[in-house]
């Protein structure tokens, strides 16, 4: 299902979710500069700025040029995607969930509660594929925090998604429990299905690390009055 609409938890106030905003132009022009890079600039690109588990726990037989200190891809590795259905899928959750909680948090505390969610998401991919050398990247970490935060904020709103069928979509309307906990379980199961480590793909377990992040982080980062306000504003037209 794709998601593109939130309902009944608009802001009263209307007020300008710049973080999200902001996350999603960075996410743009740091993906427009890797489709200006030639093959073997990109590759060079992506596993300098990725995050390699391996070279966190020191078992990399060859270390990938990583900027020092090598820390730093614990960041930029948040930013970088590999293709156009990774970067449009990443974005579109963000933006879809990300302008609601950020309004319940207030922008600093929002771009500290991201950011935190994205680190968790990376401690999780190095802790399950300790000696692996794949290179993670992808923005999907720190997003899972936010769906998480979502859930919790606003369970009992509903989503408006699209059901892809052939060439054509049928549009529908699903809780907000059920299209966010459906998809923390689908991650879940993937992550705990067997597979072969060193084959690539999806990193499930930074899924499921930044969604677990954000189910605990939520009350540390949100403002009650923020979101008793948007309640309210909704309540007060039912």
């Amino acid at each position: 299902m794709i998601p593109y609409k939130a309902e009944d938890v608009d802001d009263p106030t209307d007020a300008l979710p710049v973080v999200t905003i902001g996350l999603i132009v960075l996410n743009f022009l740091v993906f427009f500069y890797e489709l200006a890079l030639d093959s073997g600039q990109f590759d060079s690109f992506v596993n300098a700025y990725s995050l390699v588990p391996c070279e966190y726990s020191g078992q990399c037989a060859v270390f990938a040029g990583t900027p020092s200190p090598f820390w730093l891809t614990l960041f930029t590795s948040m930013f970088l995607h590999a293709g156009w259905d990774h970067i449009l899928g990443n974005m579109l959750f963000l933006f879809v969930f990300g302008i609601h909680v950020e309004r319940s948090m207030g922008a600093p505390r929002y771009l500290a509660f991201y950011l935190i969610c994205g680190l968790a998401a990376n401690a999780a991919e190095i802790l399950t594929g300790i000696g692996s050398n794949l290179p993670g990247l992808g923005a999907s970490g720190a997003i899972s925090g936010v769906l998480a935060a979502y859930l919790r904020l606003y369970p009992g709103s509903r989503i408006r998604t699209l059901v892809p069928f052939g060439i054509l979509a049928w549009g529908t309307s699903v809780p907000a429990w059920i299209f966010v906990g459906g998809w923390f379980l689908l991650q879940l199961f993937y992550q705990l299905t067997p597979s072969d480590p060193n084959s690539g793909g999806v990193a499930y377990s930074a899924h499921v690390g930044g969604f677990l992040a954000g189910l605990l982080l939520v009350p540390l980062f949100v403002q009650s009055h923020r979101v008793e306000r948007v309640r309210a504003y909704h309540d007060s037209w039912r």
